[in-house]
């Protein structure tokens, strides 16, 4: 099934592994085939990894883009997740972290990083902060 991408004026986006960016005006790509992508309010740098649902995101992130060496990032993903489990109460998001890492062991990344943003919602909201750096709390897309 085809992904149809509407890009903003000059918005980047990673296509397995390059970075894009569209030119100057709205544009709509369309993938008709399996393909790694995804938009740039999306994409963490390493730096920005500096809050612990941040740093389960990070190598979620990176197993999608790089599926090739996935192997080489999910230890991380399991260390950090299972320190994240270890300080969460809310059975909700207990779930949503049995369920991620589901979709991790099954190779559906795209999946499980997004379900990744609703930890890094719960811990903005239970921290009260509007991080700025990694990911804003709004806007999953896929």
């Amino acid at each position: 099934m085809p992904l149809k991408l509407s890009l903003k004026p000059g918005e980047k986006f990673v296509l397995n592994g390059a970075v894009v960016q569209n030119g100057d005006r709205r544009g709509v790509l369309v993938l008709q085939n399996k393909a790694s992508v995804l938009r740039e309010k999306d994409i963490m740098q390493l730096e920005e990894a500096v809050t612990p649902s941040r740093r389960v995101y990070f190598p979620v992130m990176m197993m999608y883009l790089d599926e090739a060496a996935a192997k080489d990032y999910f230890d991380e993903f399991a260390q950090r997740m299972n320190e994240f489990m270890g300080v969460i109460r809310n059975a909700d998001i207990l779930a949503e972290c049995v369920t991620i890492s589901k979709h991790v062991l099954g190779r559906n990344y795209y999946k499980a990083l997004m379900l990744c943003r609703k930890l890094i919602e719960y811990e903005d909201e239970r921290l009260g902060q509007h991080v700025s750096a990694g990911l804003p709390a709004s806007g999953a897309t896929g």
